[in-house]
């Protein structure tokens, strides 16, 4: 009689326990609305500009500085202004950027200025509007892929200090 009322009870409380046993499914729910609301938070802080943005591109700032092709292929492809990605001191860094854009699909150019220091050149134009119109169009695209400290430990570089050089001769 005993043994009866302890399967009894057990049987009991397993169905009581049971039935009381929160779902999955309501808990991934409740995870995938919260994760959706972080992105969207996400998203919208990054997509604010904290950069300065310019109606007019006449006045929009460029650094004017004599600078040779690396490569004589490049050669060809450098205009009079330029959109630069990053400016290095050192030659195999300045290529590992080089080779990681031109996988992402970019044509990038390999300049050097008399000082030594190797411009990684992402787009370059003969005119200035067009320039900007670039710069701006890779900036907000990095950007609005996450926060500027992420961009520099994924490429090495911030992705929001892109700026045009304007090529002297």
């Amino acid at each position: 009689m005993n043994k009866l009322l302890g399967i009894g009870l057990a049987l009991s409380l397993l169905v009581v326990f049971g039935s009381c046993k929160p779902k999955q499914s309501a808990y991934k729910s409740v995870y995938e609305a919260a994760k959706e609301r972080e992105l969207e938070e996400n998203t919208g802080a990054v997509s604010t500009p904290a950069y300065p943005t310019y109606s007019n591109v006449e006045n929009e700032p460029v650094r004017t500085e004599k600078i040779t092709p690396v490569y004589e292929t490049d050669a060809a492809g450098l205009r009079a202004y330029s959109v630069v990605i990053a400016s290095l001191s050192v030659k195999p860094n300045a290529e590992a950027l080089k080779t990681r854009m031109e996988q992402e699909g970019y044509n990038v150019i390999l300049a050097q200025n008399p000082q030594g220091m190797y411009r990684v050149i992402i787009a370059s134009y003969d005119d200035k509007a067009s320039a900007v119109n670039e710069r701006n169009a890779i900036r907000d695209k990095y950007l609005s892929m996450g926060t500027s400290d992420a961009l520099r430990k994924t490429y090495g570089i911030p992705f929001d200090d892109l700026w045009i050089l304007q090529r002297q001769y």
